[in-house]
């Protein structure tokens, strides 16, 4: 990816507090086998398909964790996986289902599977076409938004869907991962939109909520009205939660942003009042394996191998996540999340989740 991994790391990444061991990297292996096994001989389908039901998505993700992980994009699971992930290509671009009403998402994630397995240059021409499809569905002025509207910049599931910052981070780390500059303008244009989805009040967030909830996180969206999947105060302000503070970090340093930047500074303060991989802070166990390859993504490119939070205590995040994914792996390789929220009930979609996270995880 063309982002360093230590754009920011003087921000928090010094403490002379004590640290928890270092993670194996024999176990986090051996867990990485055994959840590629899983995928390879349990999840998979015969046409290569991963949970068919969700059309392409989930197939892509998976192929991207098993590559990130380590499977080489020779294996069968991969290019079985890759040749269903193409049957879905269309005229336009796109990778998604006729009629999908999240085909910007399946795009999205299958630039992601692409792009891993594009170490040839095989995958070229696929790329271009859903980054030309992508692009045209953000959301700035052939939609009619200019910058004033709060949707501007951002992306949604599909082409009439209002944008929020979780298909917006896709399509910026998708469109980075591809090898756009942190300059390039469909990245500004959705800094504009992560921006006002920040819980910070200041010139880059000129709507209402951040004075009703000034504590620097993030929050889902806030186009057509505004929404925090963690609910609202009382005073109607959107509550800020894991997820999407480590979505928003991670999308402000890919567009460019510096640590000293207030933006950057604010988000990094909540996450080191949150940090845990427990729950998804805001949330409890909803959209926990998302949060935990989204702080994953984040983490890494703040580079460094600590995360000092707010009480001062450096934390070495890798062993943590680490630790935490191995003791809820299932026998039989695969993870599932008792809470079904976002699906994460379905183990083909969670094991993929998995799989990603701990691809970070290795020193």
């Amino acid at each position: 990816m063309p982002c360093p991994r230590s754009i920011l790391g003087a921000i928090v990444f010094a403490s002379f507090a004590p640290l928890a061991h270092a993670a194996d990297p024999a176990a986090i292996r051996a867990a990485i086998e055994r959840a590629s096994t899983f995928l390879a001989e349990k999840a998979q389908a015969d046409d290569g398909s991963f949970s068919a039901e969700t059309g392409p998505a989930v197939t892509a993700l998976a192929v991207t964790g098993l590559v990130r992980s380590g499977t080489p994009v020779d294996a069968p699971v991969v290019k079985k996986g890759l040749a269903y992930l193409l049957s879905f290509r269309q005229p336009d671009g796109g990778i998604y289902q006729p009629g999908s009403p999240v085909a910007n998402y399946e795009t999205s994630i299958a630039m992601l599977a692409l792009a891993a397995c594009n170490g040839q240059g095989s995958y070229a021409d696929e790329i271009k076409g859903a980054e030309t499809f992508a692009r045209n569905l953000q959301w700035d002025g052939s939609e009619g938004k200019d910058k004033a509207d709060p949707a501007y910049g951002g992306a949604g599931y599909g082409r009439k869907s209002r944008p929020d910052l979780s298909n917006t981070q896709f399509l910026i780390e998708a469109l980075r991962t591809i090898g756009a500059s942190e300059n390039d303008p469909a990245i500004q244009k959705a800094l504009t939109f992560v921006s006002r989805t920040q819980n910070l009040v200041g010139p880059d967030n000129p709507t209402p909520f951040p004075e009703k909830n000034p504590d620097g996180g993030f929050y889902y969206t806030p186009a057509a009205g505004g929404e925090s999947q963690a609910g609202t105060l009382p005073n109607g302000g959107l509550r800020s939660y894991g997820s999407m503070t480590y979505a928003g970090l991670k999308s402000m340093i890919f567009a460019g942003l510096k640590q000293d930047d207030p933006r950057v500074k604010a988000a990094t303060e909540w996450l080191q009042k949150h940090y845990t991989f427990a729950e998804n802070p805001g949330m409890g166990q909803a959209g926990l394996f998302y949060y935990f390859h989204t702080a994953a993504k984040s983490l890494d490119v703040l580079g460094g191998d600590t995360f000092t939070d707010a009480d001062g205590m450096a934390h070495d995040w890798r062993a943590e996540l680490s630790d935490v994914l191995l003791a809820k792996q299932r026998p039989d390789g695969s993870w599932t999340n008792e809470n079904p929220r976002w699906m994460e009930d379905n183990p083909t979609l969670v094991t993929s989740y998995a799989l990603l996270a701990l691809a970070y995880c290795l020193p």
